[in-house]
């Protein structure tokens, strides 16, 4: 039997551990799309205790919870932290299977040098002994990225932040992390959802541009892109259930966003069209800013209307949407193609149904422009488990180059989750070590290292021109 969690976790080869020890474990970290607050790593607090560095603001851990059957107190009620963290704790024990359970214990060992596994029966002697380390050392978060070894954090940015604390970290003296903003359109894209006037409102005012139609709005957009890149941005990242694809003129187009600004919902044909005709716009400027544009498919959002009604979006009642993709997509980049607009492209699927419609697309679209210019983006969320990861690797290494994957990336809003790249990687290693020691790759250490090294950072960083 194994032991929990030691050194050769997930390791259950002589190559497996000799990529991982030799090679991945060593590398830097090059966080391409996350959820991190800039703000909060300028202000660099320490946190006052476990519960508010690890509960507060994760949804994975509120949705293991609610399923153990744990009142929403608990969760993001009025419970104390110490509540809250021993009614987590008890949930985690009963987590067989769920990532989850190896991302908190991989965070123990890492952060808080605690190697007891937790549940019900160890969560109050753990919840003191991490307030212990927290008050004697430092969590703040510069220092958790640094201990982490992150050389790159890309954070979600709306078009119209004013990106004053990536300014300002750039001016940090010491801190050895580049914090770049990543350009999130959604709002300007979401026409069929309430507040949408609104923000187009907000998007004119901050580009000093006055929005009357379509076109309006891309030119205010294209101004803000312009804007995140003098500050450092290199990457756009949009969200959808299916990426649209309905062509429309200009009257028409024009026709649907004077009736959104009027409050009135389109149709989703309808708002297909203008997506459509915004994000055409909008992939021509990327491949002018030399970005990389990331298509996150396949989520359906907040599900139970009593809990968004009451806590709001990324609350932790999302789910795996099951939608047809290939058609729109394919469509979308070729008509980028076509016209020799399509950037660097990175495509997550979040069902797994769609690997190998991911996979196989790569391939209509590549060009010497950069090596894997179209990418397979990692298993994400509802997949960023050992079979979603294993799967996502064995798709793109039956139909593509996995060689020249960008690897892992957090989509996390905590300063611990860096665990998770760790568990990316022996994962990665453990798939490459079994394929080597059966004969199915040359056992060829030169070779091996470049691809565990290249997967782990340095594809990221020559990808994304960082």
């Amino acid at each position: 039997m194994n032991k929990f969690m030691d050194k050769d976790f997930l390791l259950d080869t002589k190559s497996a551990k000799k990529l991982f020890h030799d090679y991945a474990e060593k590398m830097p970290i090059c966080d391409y799309h996350c959820h991190l607050s800039p703000e909060e790593i300028y202000k660099n607090e320490q946190p006052s205790d476990i519960s508010q560095l690890w509960l507060s603001g994760d949804h994975y851990k509120w949705r293991a919870m609610r399923s153990y059957g744990i009142d929403e107190k608990y969760c993001t009620g009025d419970a104390t932290p110490k509540e809250k963290f021993l009614k987590f704790g008890e949930a985690l024990g009963w987590c067989i299977g769920n990532p989850l359970y190896h991302w908190a214990h991989i965070e123990l060992q890492r952060y808080f040098g605690i190697d007891t596994p937790l549940s019900e029966k160890t969560a109050e002697d753990i919840y003191e002994r991490a307030n212990k380390a927290i008050a004697e050392g430092d969590f703040r978060p510069q220092s958790l990225i640094t201990k982490s070894n992150v050389k790159v954090v890309c954070t979600t940015d709306d078009p119209i932040d004013s990106l004053e604390y990536h300014k300002k970290l750039a001016e940090v003296p010491g801190f050895d992390c580049k914090v770049l903003p990543s350009f999130r359109p959604d709002k300007a894209l979401n026409i069929n959802l309430d507040g949408f006037a609104d923000y187009i409102k907000a998007l004119g005012n901050v580009s000093k541009i006055e929005i009357k139609c379509v076109d309006d709005v891309i030119a205010a957009l294209q101004k803000r892109a312009d804007y995140f890149g003098e500050v450092g941005c290199r990457v756009s990242d949009q969200a959808f259930d299916y990426v649209p694809f309905a062509k429309a003129d200009k009257n028409e187009l024009d026709k649907i966003f004077s009736k959104a600004m009027k409050g009135e919902r389109p149709n989703q044909n309808d708002t297909d069209k203008y997506r459509t005709a915004v994000m055409l716009a909008l992939g021509k400027k990327y491949a002018e800013l030399g970005w990389a544009m990331e298509i996150h498919i396949g989520a359906m959002r907040n599900n139970n209307t009593a809990m968004f009604n009451k806590l709001g979006a990324d609350t932790g009642f999302d789910s795996v949407g099951d939608c047809e993709i290939a058609k729109p997509l394919s469509r979308f980049l070729d008509a980028l193609n076509i016209e020799g607009n399509l950037p660097k492209t990175i495509l997550f699927n979040l069902n797994y149904k769609d690997n190998t419609v991911l996979a196989t697309m790569l391939g209509n679209f590549q060009s010497s422009e950069a090596a894997g210019k179209i990418q397979f983006g990692p298993a994400w969320w509802f997949l960023d488990t050992m079979d979603g990861m294993t799967n996502q690797m064995k798709s793109l290494g039956n139909l593509g180059v996995l060689g020249k994957f960008v690897g892992m990336e957090t989509d996390s809003r905590s300063f611990t989750s860096y665990g998770r790249h760790e568990y990316f990687r022996r994962i990665m290693c453990r798939l490459l070590g079994r394929w080597v020691e059966d004969g199915w790759y040359a056992d060829d250490d030169e070779m091996l290292k470049q691809i565990v090294e290249g997967i782990c950072y340095n594809n990221a960083i020559e990808y994304f021109k960082f």
